[in-house]
């Protein structure tokens, strides 16, 4: 049987606090997205989402792309680029036009599009996304086409996405300067959504719950649309930390032994499983610290792992949770979708469900062929959501993503030629 024919190349680039991974996925004349190749190097450059070293985040996202080229037998030029920093802050814009009962005409969705991209107010940021995500008929009635249907009065909702200028240009120059073009640079908690949340999940409503490495982004869905975002500055690269710190050991051997005997769950047999905590090869522990109180001639109990593990967890959980009940999610019966990296730990969702108080399931990327198993799990949410978000394209009512030197908050005039541009090219 013949193999379906790529008709388009897109290739993703999530720059995150602890690993930077590429994917390079075709879409075929069926229409399916399927994965061609992918890449992964340790993130050296990254702290809470922000580029701390451009030097070595360059070199990290050239070694990646270059992987996943090689995989995918190809080259490519323009990719599409994640952002989880904390300054990200998202709204909603709600305009509506009275229509007396007339048909809607290309001219009445433009005007009320115009309208409502002067009603966003950057507040001396960049706008990352301006999307309309909803049209409504008399206030009441939400269609996706209004264009030829009768109204008294056409409301749109767009969607909108504000983040600091410089932050962006730093990711954009550290992406620009291994080679490549920047399609554009995307709000992590809307990549992670598409590849994590079904459409009714998100017209329902559903918080998202992104445990990265260096930060945890609290994001909330509502009538299809992120209605809400947070993030808190604590991941699971703190955890690691803590083990470090608690039992006088490498980074390194922390992070091993937290993915191999790690969990958020306690069970009685813990404290009798023991866990060779001397560093490999014969090194000594780290300068000036013990083994820590649990432990017993290079050894600790599984209990002890998982105590300093729960410790961590319970700060980010009621920070999670303070995060939720800020943005109107007390209502009984919501789920929670946790992914991200922390996500892969043992137990987890069990854990989150009872700190939460909220039925919690683990979010794992889908909507794409041919996924390795290695990247099929919630680390790799916001790679595959960046994959679907390059697929789909949206209609967006600002240019790509800037380049550095204009990084600035924009003027109306260029706004509205920037705004009358992406109507025509997508209408």
């Amino acid at each position: 049987m013949a193999q379906p024919k790529v008709e388009k190349l897109i290739t993703a680039v999530d720059i995150g606090s602890w690993k930077v991974s590429a994917l390079i996925a075709g879409r075929t004349d069926t229409g399916e997205l399927a994965i061609l190749g992918t890449g992964q190097r340790e993130s050296r450059g990254v702290r809470r989402g922000f580029i701390a070293d451009m030097e070595r985040t360059e070199l990290a996202v050239r070694e990646t792309v270059e992987q996943a080229e090689r995989v995918a037998g190809t080259n490519i030029e323009d990719v599409w680029v994640s952002f989880s920093g904390g300054s990200l802050v998202s709204d909603v814009v709600t305009v509506e036009r009275d229509m007396g009962g007339y048909r809607v005409e290309q001219t009445d969705i433009d005007d009320l599009l115009t309208t409502g991209q002067q009603g966003i107010d950057p507040d001396g940021r960049v706008v990352l996304h301006a999307q309309p995500t909803c049209f409504t008929i008399n206030g009441k009635v939400p269609v996706k086409k209004p264009l030829g249907m009768h109204a008294d009065l056409l409301g749109v909702d767009i969607h909108v996405v504000l983040a600091d200028g410089a932050p962006l240009a730093n990711l954009d120059l550290c992406v620009r300067g291994a080679y490549l073009n920047v399609n554009s640079i995307v709000a992590a908690p809307i990549a992670t959504g598409l590849a994590c949340l079904s459409e009714e999940e998100r017209d329902l409503g559903v918080a998202l719950v992104e445990l990265g490495a260096g930060v945890t982004n609290v994001s909330l869905y509502a009538g299809g649309m992120l209605v809400g975002l947070h993030s808190i500055p604590m991941g699971a690269s703190d955890i690691t930390d803590d083990l470090a710190s608690a039992f006088g050991i490498r980074r390194s051997q922390a992070e091993r032994i937290k993915c191999f005997y790690g969990s958020a769950m306690q069970n009685p047999r813990d404290f009798r499983e023991m866990i060779e905590i001397a560093p490999p090869h014969g090194d000594s522990a780290l300068p000036g610290q013990a083994a820590g109180p649990n432990a017993e001639g290079g050894k600790i109990t599984r209990a002890a792992l998982v105590g300093v593990i729960c410790e961590r967890l319970n700060q980010i959980m009621i920070e999670v949770n303070a995060a939720l009940s800020g943005m109107g999610f007390n209502s009984t019966g919501r789920q929670v979708v946790l992914t991200g990296g922390g996500a892969e730990m043992k137990g987890i969702a069990d854990y989150a469900q009872g700190a939460l108080g909220r039925a919690v399931r683990i979010g794992r990327p889908r909507g794409l062929a041919a996924m390795p198993e290695a990247h099929s799990g919630p680390a790799f949410a916001t790679l595959a959501g960046l994959a679907l978000y390059g697929a789909s394209n949206p209609v967006d009512l600002r240019a790509m993503a800037p380049a550095p030197q204009t990084v600035h908050r924009l003027g109306t005039p260029m706004w509205w030629q920037r705004m009358m541009r992406a109507i025509k090219t997508n209408y």
